[in-house]
């Protein structure tokens, strides 16, 4: 039987798994470990190297059953973990994501690097069975032990405590790769075949979830029944629930396990909640999203078509058009949601990160979340990972002493990092936050004097700490493997501001910093302001708009032939007139009878020139690039309701424009002046 059509669904099983072993490791007390937190690392362990025997992923297989093994033992109370335990068991975390990376790319993992991570366990069992961690026997001997794993009393049956597993519709293929399957999960009591059903009673330590989710690697959920088999009476053949699960091709969310009789309705409630969640692929949201884009432009031609119908003759069609406009509204935003994820995704990381580099760093800190269900979309959520790892380890590094140096200045030796996001407007803001030293402003200053940059004493704070962000700027004195190479904070701003937001910095000395990001909600509706240069329609995002005005002459004020400010409010911003910048023909040019649009970047406030104002509305936004080619100053475009083509400005690049086309224009006009023999 072919597998391959089945491995993607174990791959994302596995990486899922993986992400919880490492949660559940990096918050589990070595000293008294709780024995659910003990039992959920072991399940994992046990269900990923269940599906890699299926798949027959050898090394996967061999690894996980050696870590298996260990975790046993830990939640038997046979062995007592310790610090430098509980960073081999991370450091094979780290070695089987590298084996499922290999084998999702159709290779075998490096022998070497699979041979060290065995000899590390191997070694590490032999040291727990010589002793030298032997826990004392009463240390977790009162924690429950599994419900399928109970001993069978002297006087029952061989097969009191096992499993009854029924499978059903089954081939000869599938039934007889099940029935190996099982055997690999415990030993195999009785087994009947009866057409195309096949009954296994399983003497096993496996919890029936787990039974559940090796056997949706081949079948579907619904052709599996499990029963206890019990020789107490009350308990005898008490069938297991398993909610209908997707189809094979599919990914398997596992299901959590039956919960006992006597378990709290709550644990019911988790696995109701889980098994009412289904995975689809990302590419099929995309469609969806794309088809309901095409829907709302749809809906705005024909509303705007019905403008010039007579609302009398034609009351009943125009109601309807009214519902059909909030119908496709709330579609749209209830088809965004499908794309939203809560930010624990990302901040579920750093523990990790957080916890190797303070070590490195013979550092102590303590991380805090605030608004792990902050939701943001996906497309945006993935991109800010790195962003957010650069700030992190900036922080740990650069911001939070070491605990002498806290404990001198009269702090708490373990310094504290702060990540959290909320929703503001149509944004979402995110801070990374410590209580370390803070930016030191001479320092800054001095290095960039040092490179170059255009500085000076009386700069605003604000402005200093934006020099950070500067290519290749670092004031660390040595370069690290942590830090110190000058470019990891030029890359979050870029990558930031791709993403359609801004960074801002809030420091002071020996309080600690604070970055917050700005970035919008999603990238695949926008909300702008329409205006027209000549007879071409813009759409400014409306997150950067302040405010419009029209000018009177006496606040213009001419610095260059070409080159405009205007004072707003005993302020002078640069004037950046559209029609310059895209070459737009009959636009108006004189700013007085004009419209003048108010905007703020990262780095400047400046007043864009434009002829109106047509409104401010939602536009659906495509891909400029991937249907045509990067036009300098425009980063997308959308379709409006009358069928027409506009153009989504991108604000932040205005000024470099400007300039490249004032050095062209001065160029030009030096070249024009030069005599024949000079030329």
């Amino acid at each position: 039987m072919d597998l391959s059509q089945f491995s993607q669904a174990f791959f994302v099983e596995a990486i899922e798994l993986l992400a919880e072993m490492e949660q559940l490791l990096l918050e589990l007390d070595v000293d008294s470990p709780g024995s659910e937190q003990l039992n959920a690392i072991f399940r994992a362990a046990h269900s990923i190297k269940g599906g890699a025997a299926t798949f027959g992923f050898t090394a996967l297989t061999e690894t996980t059953h050696l870590l298996e093994t260990l975790l046993d033992r830990a939640r038997h109370g046979q062995l007592r973990l310790s610090a430098p335990m509980i960073d081999a068991f991370l450091e094979t975390k780290d070695a089987l994501q590298e084996q499922l990376t290999a084998y999702q790319a159709g290779k075998e993992p490096e022998p070497d690097r699979v041979a060290h991570i065995c000899a590390v366990l191997k070694q590490l069992a032999l040291e727990t069975a010589d002793g030298k961690a032997l826990a004392p026997a009463p240390a977790v001997a009162s924690a429950p032990a599994p419900v399928v794993a109970a001993a069978p009393a002297p006087e029952e049956s061989d097969v009191s405590g096992a499993l009854r597993i029924r499978l059903s519709r089954l081939s000869d293929s599938e039934c007889d790769l099940l029935a190996d399957e099982l055997a690999n999960l415990g030993k195999i009591v009785s087994r009947t075949r009866s057409n195309d059903q096949l009954t296994v009673v399983l003497d096993t330590t496996c919890e029936p979830d787990e039974i559940i989710a090796v056997c949706c690697f081949v079948i579907d959920e619904s052709q599996i029944e499990i029963a206890r088999e019990c020789a107490a009476p009350a308990a005898a053949a008490e069938p297991v629930a398993a909610a209908p699960a997707p189809s094979a091709a599919e990914p398997v969310r596992t299901q959590a396990p039956a919960p006992a009789a006597a378990a709290p309705a709550a644990g019911a409630a988790a696995a109701a909640k889980e098994s009412s969640s289904i995975r689809v692929d990302v590419e099929k949201v995309d469609q969806l999203i794309n088809l309901v884009g095409e829907l709302v432009i749809t809906q705005s031609m024909l509303t705007q078509a019905a403008t010039m119908l007579d609302p009398v003759a034609y009351e009943r069609f125009l109601s309807g058009l009214g519902h059909l406009e909030r119908n496709a509204r709330d579609l749209q935003e209830s088809v965004m949601s499908i794309r939203m994820m809560p930010m624990d995704y990302v901040f579920s990381r750093f523990p990790r990160v957080i916890r190797d580099v303070s070590a490195k760093l013979g550092k102590q800190v303590r991380l805090d979340t605030f608004g792990k269900e902050t939701e943001l979309d996906k497309g945006l959520i993935e991109r800010i990972i790195d962003p957010l790892t650069h700030l992190v380890r900036n922080s740990l590094d650069h911001g939070i002493e070491t605990p002498d140096i806290r404990t001198a200045k009269g702090k708490e030796a373990t310094g504290q990092l702060l990540l959290s996001a909320q929703h503001h407007g149509g944004n979402i803001v995110i801070e990374v936050s410590d209580d370390g030293a803070g930016l030191n402003r001479e320092k800054i200053l001095a290095k960039a004097m040092q490179q170059g940059l255009p500085v000076s004493e009386s700069m605003p704070d604000e402005e200093v700490w934006q020099l950070i962000f500067a290519p290749g700027f670092s004031t660390a004195e040595q370069v690290t493997d942590i830090s110190g190479r000058g470019v990891g904070m030029d890359v979050v701003k870029r990558n930031i501001q791709e993403m359609g937001g801004h960074v801002e910095i809030q420091s002071r000395g020996g309080y600690g910093t604070t970055t917050r990001i700005v970035l919008p909600l999603t990238l695949a509706i926008l909300n702008g302001m329409s205006v027209k240069v000549g007879s071409e329609a813009y759409i400014l995002p409306l997150s950067y708009v302040i405010e419009s005005l029209q000018p009177l002459p006496e606040h213009l004020h001419s610095i260059t032939s070409d080159g405009h400010v205007i004072k707003v409010r005993g302020e002078y911003l640069p004037l950046i007139e559209l029609h310059r910048v895209f070459d737009v023909a009959d636009a108006q040019v004189n700013p007085t009878q004009g419209i003048l649009v108010i905007v703020q970047t990262d780095d400047a406030r400046f007043a864009l020139l434009v002829d109106e104002l047509l409104g401010q509305h939602q536009v659906v936004v495509k891909n400029l690039e991937t249907n045509y080619r990067k036009v300098p100053g425009i980063s997308a475009a959308t379709i409006l309701g009358d069928g027409s083509v506009a153009f989504i400005i991108d604000v932040g690049a205005m000024p470099r424009i400007q300039r490249a086309q004032a050095v062209s224009a001065a160029a030009l006009a030096g070249a024009s002046r030069m005599t024949p023999i000079e030329a």
